[in-house]
C-alpha cells in the first residue's frame, strides 16, 4: 500500500505531472526543468524529490548537474502502470503541448548558462 500512496501523492500535483511529461522523451537537467516550470529552484527540487521517492523518476549526478529521467528500467510494476496511464491520458493535453514547445527552446540553452544564476 505504501507504493500506491507514494505514487498517488506524486501524481496529485500539476507541477509534478508537468515535469513527468517533460521527461517522457528525454533526460533533463534540473536547471532545464527549473527554466521550463518557471519556479524557484528549491520548489522544483522538492517536486522532483517526491517523484523520485515514488519511484517514478531516476536521477543521476554529473559534476554539478543533476539529471532526471523516467523510471523505465527496473521499475516496479505499479510504477510502470502509473507512468503508462499518465503518459497516455495526457498526451493530447494543451498544457503538455505548450510545455513541449517551450522545452525545445530550453534544450537549446547551454547548461552552464541555465544554472549560472543558481550558484551559491
Amino acid at each position: 500500500m505504501r507504493n500506491f500512496l507514494q505514487i498517488s501523492k506524486a501524481l496529485s500535483d500539476g507541477t509534478r505531472v508537468r515535469a513527468l511529461m517533460a521527461l517522457r522523451d528525454r533526460e533533463l537537467c534540473l536547471c532545464q526543468l527549473i527554466d521550463l516550470l518557471d519556479l524557484a529552484p528549491s520548489t522544483v527540487s522538492k517536486h522532483l524529490t517526491i517523484l523520485h521517492q515514488a519511484g517514478l523518476v531516476h536521477r543521476r549526478k554529473e559534476g554539478r548537474w543533476h539529471f532526471y529521467r523516467l523510471a523505465t528500467q527496473d521499475a516496479d510494476p505499479e510504477v510502470e502502470k502509473s507512468l503508462a496511464w499518465a503518459l497516455s491520458s495526457l498526451q493530447d493535453s494543451a498544457v503538455v503541448s505548450q510545455d513541449q514547445e517551450a522545452l525545445r527552446a530550453v534544450c537549446k540553452k547551454n547548461l552552464a548558462e541555465l544554472s549560472a544564476c543558481y550558484k551559491t
